[in-house]
């Protein structure tokens, strides 16, 4: 008699319980360092008003209050020159008080980004962007990485997943995703492939990955042919959805996600099609997967740079 054989279920890798753990330990961390008259601090720049960038600023900054660390919430006028800007960052870089800071993209037109964020000293940028911060993670030196890649190599590490010698697949090639995640993900002794758009037969390389990150930025990309039965996928791609059409595309039958988007008038799918995520050995969902890691390891940069600027060594 011819057995049929059994389907894995795929494990959802949860984002939410492990930014929770994230968050405990730092907030145990910080109970320390003000033990020795030391409390982290914040500061977040959030200029103009950008509804989105309000709420997510908002969010960081009452998790700061959660954890105990200091929070500075400055907000210029959208109207803000790039010259004032920079002699902001100078105050909070003389600012004892402050281990890290924050500038909220994306700045008005007439701002200068790139000259603000290279402005921050190094020791101070938490979001990992700087130069200097980007040649010590290179070069394996102590440094801040890119909340959201060292974020997914803490999915990978508390959630048991193999990481040495597994072949890694990076799809996209951003400085804040992208290049970090494959730097973090070669120190773990993974072997590395960054794809692009202008990667050929991008299937074939896929197809090979033991651990998938899709950072592409293109909704439902990832399609089953795509994958290896059995990988682990992190979906870094966060696309709101409001049309219906484009709804049923991703979710028709999802009982639960269309009364939730009836109510809202949209929701999100990340850059991995949810049907590829039964093939998975394990996968992050979107919500609830690699973005909820991004506010728990800012707050970890925050308590590191803290430590860091103070010669502490764990």
């Amino acid at each position: 008699m011819t057995q049929t054989p059994t389907i894995a279920v795929p494990r959802v890798l949860d984002g939410n319980a492990i930014a929770a753990q994230i968050k405990t330990e730092v907030a145990a961390e910080v109970v320390r360092l003000e033990a020795r008259g030391i409390r982290p601090g914040l500061a977040a720049v959030l200029v103009g008003h950008v509804p989105a960038s309000e709420i997510y600023v908002r969010s960081k900054v009452r998790t700061c209050e959660e954890l105990g660390l200091y929070s500075d919430l400055i907000t210029p006028p959208d109207t803000v020159t790039t010259e004032e800007m920079l002699e902001l960052v100078a105050t909070l870089n003389a600012r004892e008080d402050i281990d890290g800071i924050l500038i909220q993209l994306p700045l008005p037109a007439q701002v200068d980004a790139k000259r603000l964020l290279e402005a921050v000293a190094p020791e101070k940028d938490v979001d990992g962007f700087h130069p200097v911060n980007v040649g010590r993670l290179q070069t394996g030196q102590p440094a801040l990485a890119p909340c959201t890649a060292v974020g997914m190599i803490e999915i990978l590490k508390r959630s048991g997943v193999p990481i040495a010698g597994q072949n890694a697949v990076i799809l996209g090639r951003s400085d804040i995703v992208g290049k970090p995640t494959a730097v973090l993900l070669l120190q773990e002794n993974a072997t590395v492939t960054i794809c692009h758009s202008r990667t050929r037969d991008l299937a074939s390389f896929t197809r090979n990955a033991d651990i998938l990150v899709a950072a592409i930025g293109r909704p439902g990309f990832v399609t089953p042919e795509m994958i290896k039965p059995g990988a682990t996928i992190l979906d870094v791609g966060i696309n709101r959805i409001t049309v219906r059409e484009e709804f049923d595309k991703y979710f028709a039958g999802d009982k639960h996600r269309e009364e939730m988007f009836l109510l809202k008038g949209s929701t999100i799918v990340g850059d991995v099609h949810p049907d590829t995520f039964k093939l998975a050995g394990a996968y992050t969902p979107v919500p609830g997967g690699v973005g909820k890691l991004t506010i728990a390891m800012l707050m970890a940069n925050t308590v590191r740079a803290a430590k860091l600027r103070r010669g502490i060594v764990d």
